[in-house]
């Protein structure tokens, strides 16, 4: 959710950009775009289709998920010099770390998910269990690996769906922000990238 905002604000802000200076859009040339698809999917499938993620063995969940934090880290590394790369790499880092460290999945603290949903009892959650069909996991933040990469940060309240986001997240977003924004450039910009 909060990469959606990012890039609706992203291209509302490089659309904007290049109508008031009259600059053009030139889409920046990255490589191994189809890393991103074959990384992709997957996740999609898991994690946000319940159609297909509810018939997937909860044991190859993590495998999945770090092979596919994998290869986006891969494609963000190959693509480093490029306009928001450094910001969405150093984010897919931060994801994949604590990923990775707590067996797959993405730790989410009880403590967040009251946030989250403040009517729900404390009791509602299971420390140790898959959060429904997300890629997150229910831990104690004593028993979390790197707890200050874990989905942690919550909206602010009051809007229609909160949702838990980590430090890796937030700065994915800024590189897709910029990323976005580096796409109205000038003619002489262009030719220096």
């Amino acid at each position: 959710m909060i990469l959606l905002f990012a890039v609706i604000l992203g291209l509302a802000a490089t659309l904007l950009r290049a109508r008031l200076t009259h600059r053009t859009l030139k889409i920046s040339s990255l490589k191994w775009e189809w890393l991103v698809i074959l990384s992709v999917i997957p996740q999609i499938l898991a994690f946000y289709v319940p159609s297909t993620g509810k018939y997937l063995p909860e044991s190859i969940l993590p495998v999945l998920q770090i092979l596919s934090m994998f290869g986006l880290l891969v494609f963000g590394v190959i693509n480093f010099l490029t306009p928001g790369f450094k910001a969405l790499s150093l984010g897919l880092a931060c994801n994949f770390l604590v990923i990775l460290s707590n067996g797959g999945w993405m730790p989410i603290s009880v403590e967040t998910l009251k946030h989250m949903m403040p009517a729900h009892p404390e009791e509602y959650w299971t420390i140790g269990e898959r959060l429904g069909l997300t890629k997150d996991r229910i831990l104690l933040p004593a028993e979390t690996h790197f707890v200050w990469l874990s989905d942690r940060f919550t909206l602010p309240p009051g809007l229609p769906q909160n949702i838990a986001f980590s430090l890796g997240d937030i700065f994915i977003s800024i590189g897709a922000f910029f990323l976005l924004w580096s796409l109205s450039r000038k003619e002489d910009e262009k030719e220096k990238t």
